[in-house]
């Protein structure tokens, strides 16, 4: 048995990922016992559905141009 220890975070070992499972899905033999990669799908979010429509909300308004600016010089001025 072999080991070989792959950083999915970096563009080759995303590259590498990509190809072995091209080359050797279902392939007897060999395969993928321990992945650390951090990928989250939307139904196991570490984040309240609460906050994400809060901020889907925001980036729209962004788009939209309704923001508020803050002088830098009176913050509290500005926020008030």
């Amino acid at each position: 048995m072999t080991t070989i220890k792959i950083n999915e975070r970096t563009k080759t070992g995303k590259a590498f990922m990509a190809m072995f499972e091209a080359f050797f899905k279902g392939v007897d033999g060999i395969e993928v016992v321990e992945t650390d990669s951090n990928k989250v799908n939307e139904e196991e979010s570490p984040y309240s559905p609460e906050f994400v429509a809060k901020i889907k909300k925001a980036e729209e308004n962004i788009k939209k141009g309704k923001t508020t600016r803050l002088n830098p010089e009176d913050i509290w001025g500005s926020i008030l």
